[in-house]
């Protein structure tokens, strides 16, 4: 885990340095300034007197001495207890000793700590009463310099109030970063350009390190002031693969910067003095990954989780760090949830859902005779009221877990103390009880309990880590009656987290902790309330102008622990399984959207071969122009395929109806229904008759046996814009801002009695409906409006299940994924968006350069055509553009690759095992502007001999 292998760099880099010390022995919110080689001089005068070689360490609030031998005990002296500092033989200073040292710092106090004997991490041993110790710097020219320095601290030390103390120590250290700056000898490169340098302090659990931040044209450094534990830290901004701002303190100040996409363990955390130097480097390593790293969202990890593509693991470690969530700051360390509820079976069973803990339910409202107490105080609290009053992740429970693989963390958080030997982690099962019990115990799990390393677990260093009151010692965590050891806890802990039952109720928690019943209404509903300090924005620090209650105020927000930054604003959606099992219905509608009727005889979209779907998407990029023809004088709106493949209809704006045969190259017919121009067309299964819908507010049937019009419907207040069929249902959409369900079919012959069209449904909008499409089973209509509202509707109670604004402009075009889990539409802003079907969650946003007309995709893979004629293949999954390719020379003029036939044909029309149907490009969505030239381009798309042809049909002026 993160926090287990930064240990272990840590330790490594300590046995490199053959060092000791750490900044973890300073105190919380301490700095460390400066180091002098040293001699500490013990009974000076006597028989016994003798000189330990070593490093003196000046420190904000202590003096620290590392001896050399790794037998002796590390000397920490905090200097709010000395009782007088000065050289050795000055003002009475050497009292105790017959003949000055040369060199000397003479420090008389009342209270030292004893650290590291014999390199042990143990508790800190305090020995009291006054003392006084002699150092002998190898410089001897040094001592005035180090005394007033440290005088200098020492009353800041001694100041009564916190916040002075503070304040005095804050501006010593930035008088020292003042009298620094960045040693640019250390560049790489001569050649570097310098782009910025500013001070900032770098980031690790619960501890913080001044210098200098200097970025150049290729690298980022990092300069300690104290140089410490290297002179310098360099990142090269090639290697960096994300960065996030950060808040820290909950001040927006921090910039976290990932070299690897390692779960959590990032390179280097910095927290800056100024915001604008934090967002000036956050602009310019931005700037440099735009054209190497795909930017990550939320709602494309959600994407990646709900079709499988991340593990349940994975995306709660990627929400965790879009959260503010880091191993660097343990007020903010990842948290995960307990998931199973069962710790005294001899066996794990995960098909019973009796052994999980309820998803839907914070930690504080599993045990009901708690949460009732609980409620009860939280009625009679007065403003601001909280239902628990301490949080679900702090340093203290991080500390907690970790113990046995982070014990100088744990001293350095209780000043030099472990915990209760009875309140320590000793069981699992008791620490379960305990946070289902508790009056005060709601905390939630770590990521180690996920992990696949069991050293938090196992008291391998041997620490001393106390008895408990029946007399035993704590050694290893006591594991659950099915755990056979560590690693199979581990094991079976990740078994259930990605099991089934996690994975369908998994967004429940998230809700919680991430989501929309992190806060508000929603919240007090879910009994989810936390101290309002735990919260991002429920206290503005740069308000408080008293200096000690500012800073009580950080110290209890750091050590109380803090939500995480909310993610999702509404609910989030269910998880998809990697093979795309069906899940529970939005209440509103219960029709299957995952069985369409089949004909006899005829294969759906569920009986094609993955290695079908799998070669034609493969071989998506490689599409090429193959012919060329025009045939409509103005630009096409619209294009129909016949089921074999040898006729193709097309509809423009020079308002013609045209049959051109695909066999002979040739045009065949030409029908014009009336002088304004046709906006899209279908043909009806059977191959009988094609459908035109016109700017005259009309929808036209042509029989293509007879060759004539054999009903007009007249069913709009203005231009149509959009038709669809299925199972003897028309759906149309008009510029008169309304669909239209129409039940009915066209009369048998021409000049027959016109049938009667009955009106279904009526489905209003506030504005101009540019696009609708169906859903595989027609139980669901999504509709793309003028003013970018996507909206998507339950056709079997015509009612509408959610409306979400996504684009800035107008909805060219709009289809569901091949399972009806997700709506994806293209607009006029050149965005693409994902929604969630069952939620109505935005949940993947990517943008291109120039207005998408049209697209085709899988669920993952997306080809989409420009509005210049360029056809673009995105990776929906990874976030970005795969390809691009050149296709019109022109505008494209609303291209339509929907319905899908290129590599997933309608359930409802026949599929051929050895000709997939063709799939057309270039239909229109909205009136293109007049000058675009008449494009009309086909695919066909053959698997024979196992090998997919591309043929690419293209019609211009």
């Amino acid at each position: 885990m993160a926090f287990i292998r930064k240990k272990r760099r840590e330790q490594q880099l300590q046995l490199y340095s053959k060092e000791r010390f750490s900044l973890l022995l300073l105190n919380l919110e301490e700095y460390y300034f400066e180091q002098h080689t040293a001699n500490h001089i013990q009974h000076k005068g006597s028989q016994n007197e003798r000189k330990i070689r070593g490093s003196l360490k000046i420190c904000s609030k202590s003096v620290i001495f590392e001896p050399d031998a790794t037998s002796q005990p590390i000397i920490k002296i905090p200097l709010r207890d000395c009782i007088k500092i000065g050289k050795h033989g000055e003002n009475g200073a050497n009292r105790h000793f017959a003949k000055a040292v040369s060199g000397g710092i003479s420090l008389i106090f009342s209270q030292v700590y004893f650290i590291k004997e014999h390199n042990i991490v143990a508790p800190y041993k305090i020995e009291r009463g006054t003392m006084e110790y002699v150092f002998e710097l190898d410089v001897s020219g040094k001592v005035e310099g180090v005394v007033e320095t440290l005088l200098q601290l020492h009353r800041a030390s001694c100041l009564d109030k916190l916040g002075d103390q503070t304040a005095m120590i804050t501006a010593i250290l930035q008088s020292r970063l003042a009298r620094t700056s960045f040693d640019k000898n250390r560049f790489q490169s001569v050649s570097e350009k310098l782009h910025m340098e500013c001070k900032a302090e770098m980031v690790t659990p619960l501890v913080t390190n001044p210098g200098h931040v200097c970025i150049t044209d290729t690298n980022l450094y990092f300069q300690p002031l104290n140089g410490y534990p290297k002179p310098m830290v360099q990142i090269t901004l090639h290697d960096v693969r994300r960065i996030y701002k950060r808040r820290h303190g909950l001040m927006p100040l921090g910039l976290e910067v990932f070299c690897t996409e390692d779960d959590l363990c990032s390179d280097v955390y910095l927290k800056f003095y100024e915001r604008q130097d934090r967002d000036d480097l956050y602009f310019y390593i931005a700037t440099y990954l735009e054209h190497h790293v795909a930017e990550r969202t939320a709602e494309g990890y959600t994407l990646q989780w709900q079709r499988g593509l991340l593990s349940n693991y994975q995306y709660l470690l990627h929400l965790n760090t879009l959260a503010d969530r880091s191993c660097n700051d343990l007020s903010q360390y990842p948290v995960f949830p307990w998931v199973v509820g069962d710790y005294s079976s001899s066996e794990l069973d995960l098909s019973n859902p009796g052994t999980f803990r309820d998803l839907s339910k914070p930690v504080g409202a599993l045990n009901k005779e708690r949460l009732e107490r609980l409620l009860t105080r939280y009625q009679e609290m007065p403003e601001p009221k909280f239902m628990y009053g301490s949080h679900y992740s702090s340093p203290g429970y991080v500390l907690f877990y970790l113990v046995r693989i982070a014990p100088e963390y744990m001293l350095c958080l209780q000043n030099g103390r472990f915990d209760n030997a009875d309140r320590m982690f000793n069981s699992i099962a008791e620490t379960w009880k305990n946070c289902l019990d508790g009056a005060t115990d709601f905390k939630e799990l770590i990521p180690e309990f996920y992990g696949d390393d069991v050293s938090f677990l196992v008291n391998r260093l041997k620490l001393d880590l106390g008895k408990r009151q029946g007399g035993q010692m704590v050694d290893d965590v006591e594991l659950p009656p099915w755990a056979r050891s560590p690693e199979d806890f581990l094991q079976k802990s990740r078994d259930a987290l990605e099991s089934d039952y996690v994975s369908e109720h998994l967004h429940e928690w998230i809700d919680l902790v991430f989501g929309y019943k992190q806060k508000g209404r929603d919240a007090v509903g879910a009994h989810n309330v936390f101290h309002p300090l735990t919260y991002e924005g429920g206290v503005d620090l740069n308000s408080i102008e008293d200096p000690d209650e500012k800073v009580a105020m950080l110290t209890q927000i750091l050590e109380f622990g803090q939500t995480p930054k909310q993610l999702f604003v509404t609910p989030h959606p269910r998880r998809i399984t990697p093979k795309f099992k069906s899940l529970a219905q939005p209440s509103g509608y219960n029709a299957s959207t995952a069985d369409a009727p089949v004909s006899p005889g005829e294969e759906s979209f569920e009986d094609l071969t993955e290695e079908s779907r799998t070669l034609a998407w493969s071989n998506i990029t490689r599409l090429q122009l193959h012919e060329q023809h025009k045939i409509h004088k103005e630009a096409v709106t619209g294009i129909a395929v016949s089921r074999s493949g040898s006729s193709v209809f097309t509809t423009s704006q020079d308002s013609t109806l045209k049959m051109f045969s695909k066999e002979s190259k040739m045009l065949q017919r030409s029908i014009s229904f009336s002088n304004m121009a046709l906006s899209s067309c279908l043909l009806l299964p059977g191959d009988a008759t094609v459908v035109s819908s016109s700017w005259d507010n009309n929808v036209y049937f042509y029989s293509i046996a007879f060759g004539r019009r054999q009903d007009t419907l007249m069913g709009h207040d203005d231009a149509v814009s959009k038709i669809c069929w299925h199972d003897n249902r028309l759906y149309s959409a008009s510029w008169d801002s309304t669909v239209k369900v129409w039940s009915g079919v066209p009369a048998e012959m021409p000049g027959s009695r016109r049938h009667q069209f009955d009106l279904l449904a009526e489905l209003e909008h506030d504005v101009s409906v540019d696009t609708i499409s169906l859903s595989a089973a027609s139980t669901l209509l999504v509709s793309g409006t003028k003013e970018g509202t996507v909206t998507i509707w339950d056709l079997t109670a015509a009612t509408v299940l959610h409306q979400i604004p996504c684009h800035s402009g107008t909805v060219c075009d709009t289809a569901f994924s091949p399972d009806s889990r997700h709506v994806l539409s293209a607009g006029e802003d050149g965005c693409l968006n994902v929604v969630d079907v069952q939620t109505g969650m935005l949940i993947s946003s990517m943008t291109s350069e120039e207005p998408q007309r049209c697209f085709l995709w899988d669920g993952n893979s997306v080809l989409s055509g420009s509005q210049s004629g360029e056809l673009l293949v995105w990776d929906l999954l990874g976030g970005k553009i795969r390809e691009r390719i050149q296709g019109h020379t022109g505008k494209l003029s609303a291209a339509d690759l929907t319905p899908p036939n290129l590599l997933f044909p309608p359930a409802d029309e026949p599929f051929s095992s050895r000709k997939l149907p063709v799939c057309p490009l270039c239909r229109g969505r909205s009136p293109p502007d007049p000058g675009w030239p008449g494009h009309l381009q086909l695919l066909v798309s053959e698997t024979v001999d196992s090998r997919m042809e591309v043929f690419d049909f293209h019609m211009e002026n």
